[in-house]
C-alpha cells in the first residue's frame, strides 16, 4: 500500500508536463549522484549503490525516450548516456566516489541546459507589430502596453 507522500509525488509526476518531467528527472539524477558520492566516500557501499543504481535507472529512462535521429544533437547526447551509465555502473562496483564525481560534472551543465529550455518554453508569446508570435522579455511592454 502506498503511504500519502508516495501517492502525492506518483500523481504529481503524472500531471507535469514534458519539460517539466525531465527537469525533474535530471535534478533527481544530480541529487542521487551526489548521495552515493557522499556513501562512497563515507565508506557506505550498499548506501552508495542504491543511489547510484537510481542515477542509473533515470539514464536509462532518458536513453529510451531520446530519438537520436531527431534533431542534430541526439547522437552526441546518446553518446554521453552510454558512458555516463557505463561510468555510473564502474563507479558503483568498485567503490569510487571520484568516478561519480567526475558524473556529476558531466549531467550538472546538462540539467542547467535543460533548465534553461524549459524556461525558454515557458515564457510568454507576445504579439508583434506584424502578427508573429515573439518571446516577451524583461524590457518589453505587456499585451495592454504597460510593462
Amino acid at each position: 500500500m502506498m503511504n500519502a507522500r508516495s501517492h502525492y509525488m506518483t500523481a504529481a509526476v503524472a500531471t507535469v508536463g514534458p519539460a517539466k518531467l525531465l527537469t525533474m528527472l535530471y535534478d533527481r539524477m544530480l541529487l542521487d549522484v551526489d548521495r552515493g558520492a557522499e556513501a562512497l566516500e563515507a565508506g557506505d557501499r550498499l548506501e552508495a549503490s542504491t543511489h547510484l543504481q537510481h542515477a542509473q535507472e533515470i539514464i536509462a529512462e532518458l536513453m529510451s525516450s531520446l530519438d537520436p535521429q531527431a534533431w542534430e544533437g541526439g547522437r552526441d547526447l546518446m553518446g554521453i548516456y552510454t558512458y555516463l551509465l557505463a561510468a555510473l555502473v564502474d563507479a558503483s562496483i568498485k567503490g569510487d566516489a571520484a568516478k561519480a564525481r567526475e558524473c556529476r560534472d558531466l549531467i550538472e551543465p546538462l540539467t542547467q541546459a535543460w533548465h534553461d529550455a524549459a524556461r525558454s518554453l515557458a515564457q510568454p508569446m507576445v504579439p508583434t507589430q506584424f502578427g508573429a508570435p515573439q518571446l516577451e522579455t524583461a524590457t518589453s511592454v505587456g499585451l495592454l502596453g504597460i510593462g
